[in-house]
């Protein structure tokens, strides 16, 4: 199977080809920083649209639009597949998964409305510590004592950005935890997804089975959009699928290691953005518990990526 850079159609017109070329002669890295570059925008922006308009539609509304046009952009590959290729054995798993992964987006919602998004988008990078801690209880993954040491500074991150006892606990910042817990096991089940099903076979059931499972008490909350309010949700849906496509394709094309600290920028967009627009302004306990997640959340991926290749290099 070639890899997903290679079945990009190539146009007729000669500047159009030359253009594709010219992208093909950049290192693997370099086209992995600028996918992952459009990746994390379009997931900062999608926040900003969801902050804007939580004030108007229930997170169920906004999750029908955010698979639904997920459904609709992804269309033409789905097609493609066609029944054969979308049949699974794994119904069952697909669905556990799924049920994961809509309460985990429900609690995303929730955070980026309610919270500043420097501090939701913080708290989100909190998963991969939750993902070390389930990967050893379902999967019986081996982690070793320094893995274990970053993960419990991320942890202490977390704890300093949710500040319990600091006049009481805020229950908007437990729930993005929750969250990031939620999406963490969601993503232990895709890795034993993989062993059998293809990535486009897992984004078809986690997308038409999302639509289908925020419609039904979207009807009981529904509210019509107006005017840009049709813009805005198209948005939701539309950022979301384009940051999902850079990511997948930046660690196609690009080591872990060159390209999955620039996830981290997204944090400094959050804020920007935050402060541009809604005019939040990051604390220091923000700061300091973002920092800690970061550096953790960082040794755990460059540790992951040469356990990796490693592996690979055996194999």
């Amino acid at each position: 199977m070639p890899p997903p850079e290679a079945v990009i159609h190539v146009s007729d017109t000669p500047s159009q080809n030359r253009l594709v070329a010219a992208w093909r002669l950049l290192p693997g890295n370099m086209r992995g920083v600028l996918w992952i570059t459009m990746g994390t925008i379009a997931f900062a922006l999608n926040d900003v649209f969801i902050k804007l308009l939580g004030g108007t539609f229930h997170p169920f509304e906004l999750g029908v639009f955010r698979y639904g046009i997920g459904v609709l952009l992804l269309a033409p590959v789905f097609l493609h597949m066609g029944a054969a290729g979308l049949k699974t054995k794994r119904l069952g798993l697909h669905m556990v998964r799924l049920a994961m992964a809509c309460v985990a987006q429900l609690g995303v919602f929730f955070a980026v409305i309610n919270l500043p998004l420097a501090d939701a988008t913080a708290i989100a990078f909190s998963r991969p510590l939750f993902t070390t801690v389930i990967a050893v209880i379902v999967l019986h993954e081996i982690v070793r004592w320094r893995r274990w040491t970053a993960t419990c500074i991320g942890f202490a991150g977390v704890l300093i950005m949710v500040r319990p006892g600091h006049g009481g606990v805020d229950t908007i910042a437990l729930i993005a935890v929750a969250s990031a817990l939620t999406f963490a096991v969601a993503n232990i089940l895709i890795r034993m997804l993989s062993r059998t099903e293809p990535p486009n076979r897992i984004l078809f059931y986690y997308h038409v089975g999302g639509t289908l499972v925020f419609a039904v008490p979207a009807l009981f909350v529904w509210v019509t959009p107006v005017g840009m309010e049709w813009v805005m949700l198209f948005m939701i849906g539309a950022l979301t699928t384009i940051g999902m496509i850079g990511f997948v394709r930046a660690f196609s094309v690009g080591e872990a290691n060159a390209v999955g600290p620039l996830e981290y920028v997204r944090l400094i967009y959050a804020a920007v953005l935050g402060f541009t627009i809604f005019g939040e302004v990051p604390d220091l306990w923000t700061l300091g518990g973002a920092a800690l997640i970061v550096v953790s959340t960082l040794y755990i991926a460059r540790a992951e990526a040469r356990r990796a290749s490693t592996e690979a290099r055996r194999s």
